[in-house]
């Protein structure tokens, strides 16, 4: 496949100015010379047919499964899960894969005379969607036919539809799906856009519960999962059984109780409209058009209302490309979709910096209404964007990392009630990770004001925001100083973060820590990279 590889270029006189995400809007920044820029690739084409694709996986998977088609019988219970919105990130314009992917899984159970059959959106403590929100996934065919009574949300507080079906030999218990825990066989449908995330670890948040998850996504799991070898992009720290993470021995015992035949589709890294090449082209190389639209997207960012601009981005969708459809044994097919998608991401990255600086895009896979709020910007910078690497860091140990991002106190009251909460009350006492999983956690967890919301409205479960905070505790642990550019001064310093007016006031602050001339690094995304850091 001929496809431009991603590569790193030292700024020198000639470069232009970069463009840079900035929450909901973009800006052009002239870096220091010398500063090392790390491109990622340039976005793959797709395969040639995406239905045969699909029909292909399905008749020959990987791993030890047989095709799908033998695997159906008349009068079994067939549970079929499919991943809810937050991947991919944006949304996929048009139809989705996985509604593509449902109906020929949907076919071949009506041939087979397969009557029963459930589905289930794998959200987890996710919010639950809206109707139109799982009609775009499932497709319009699918949702007619199922949906409200067999095609339904995952409710991981509902006491009467989650069973037990297992214990870790670490002892975490699992519970999960009513519906997938008596099945005869599960169907596990998903998109993959970046490596490690997903597999069974990711289908076992998906279908349980909290009591469930609450190890998993502790600060001492979270600690312990960024120190094991791999752990970091395209590792195997999802890898079921593989006694990794507690998620990953979890998936193991989901896949003792309930047979799973999974099918998984990779995206490439669009990031936006086709309409939009400016987003993935390198600057050097911009149109007139590419510059007049660049310019312009900044300033009319800048003159749209709050509530225009919120609405913009939330229709916000990637004309993404399908490069693989992977069927089978779920630990087989994560790995060759993990694979699939590491090597469209991955570049090389010659050592590392004293300083890491990043954009903040104005999608994430939480944000629902909007840009991130500074919670869920500070955990797309410090958990997704800096654990993006292979090997080590692209910044050096007790190195400083600059975010460009408003980090305004602004959240959706439909979607994070208690993001509200968690911002006013907890991080007013402490930004430390385990000092507010000790005061605060159960407390935020079992609220019956938060499990209402989740369990009758669109919003987030009430410990949402704690298991986004811990996931930012590694970059945190790791890194001696953190920098928002264009921050506001008292979020920032509610969160634990300096704050700057510009790139190079943050240079000033952290001169004091990496000196005055550090070596830098922008880590040029969206769209998506994983750093090969030789």
């Amino acid at each position: 496949m001929s496809v431009r590889p991603g590569f790193v270029l030292e700024v020198d006189e000639r470069t232009p100015p970069l463009l840079v995400h900035s929450g909901d809007g973009v800006l052009l920044e002239r870096f220091p010379l010398g500063t090392r820029v790390v491109y990622p690739p340039q976005p793959w084409g797709g395969v040639d047919g995406v239905e045969a694709a699909i029909g292909a996986a399905l008749a020959a998977p990987v791993g030890d499964a047989a095709p799908l088609a033998s695997l159906l019988r008349a009068g079994m219970r067939l549970a079929i899960s499919v991943q809810d919105v937050t991947v991919p990130s944006p949304r996929m314009r048009g139809r989705d894969v996985r509604g593509r992917i449902l109906e020929q899984v949907l076919s071949l159970a009506a041939a087979a005379g397969v009557d029963e059959v459930s589905l289930v959106v794998a959200g987890g403590l996710n919010r639950r969607l809206s109707a139109a929100e799982v009609a775009g996934v499932v497709g319009e065919r699918v949702f007619r036919s199922f949906w409200p009574d067999r095609l339904r949300c995952h409710d991981a507080e509902d006491p009467a539809g989650l069973v037990e079906v297992g214990t870790a030999e670490s002892g975490e218990a699992l519970g999960v799906a009513r519906v997938v825990a008596e099945a005869d066989l599960l169907v596990a449908v998903e998109v993959v856009q970046a490596p490690g995330v997903g597999g069974a670890a990711g289908l076992v948040q998906g279908l349980s519960s909290y009591a469930s998850l609450r190890g998993v996504r502790s600060v001492a799991a979270v600690m312990r999962e960024a120190a094991l070898p791999g752990a970091a992009a395209g590792g195997p720290r999802d890898a079921a059984g593989g006694g990794v993470s507690a998620a990953g021995r979890l998936g193991a015992v989901l896949g003792a109780a309930v047979p799973v035949f999974a099918v998984a589709a990779t995206v490439n890294a669009a990031v936006g409209p086709a309409a939009s090449p400016f987003l993935t082209r390198r600057e050097w190389e911009w149109s007139l058009a590419d510059q007049a639209m660049a310019v312009g997207v900044g300033r009319g960012m800048d003159l749209l209302g709050g509530r225009v601009r919120r609405r913009a981005l939330r229709e916000l969708a990637a004309d993404y490309a399908i490069t693989s459809v992977t069927a089978g044994e779920i630990s087989a097919v994560s790995a060759a979709a993990w694979a699939r998608v590491s090597e469209q991401q991955r570049v090389e990255v010659p050592g590392q910096a004293d300083v890491l600086v990043v954009g903040s895009a104005p999608f994430g896979p939480y944000h629902g209404s909007g840009p991130a709020d500074p919670v869920l910007a500070a955990h797309a910078a410090l958990s997704e964007v800096f654990g993006a690497y292979r090997g080590v860091p692209v910044v050096r140990e007790n190195g400083a990392m600059i975010v460009y991002h408003p980090m305004a106190a602004r959240f959706s009251q439909l979607h994070q009630p208690s993001y509200v909460d968690f911002y006013e009350e907890v991080l007013a006492e402490s930004s430390e990770p385990a000092t507010i999983e000790a005061k605060f956690e159960r407390q935020y967890a079992t609220d019956p004001w938060y499990t209402s919301l989740y369990r009758t409205s669109l919003a987030l479960h009430g410990v949402h925001p704690f298991h986004r905070w811990y996931e930012t505790a590694p970059a945190r642990a790791y890194l001696g100083e953190v920098v928002f550019v264009g921050g506001d001064r008292a979020v920032c310093a509610r969160l634990g973060f300096r704050a700057a007016s510009t790139l190079a006031d943050a240079l000033e602050i952290v001169s004091g820590s990496v000196g005055r001339d550090p070596s830098i690094a922008y880590v040029h995304s969206p769209p998506r990279l994983v750093a090969q850091v030789r």
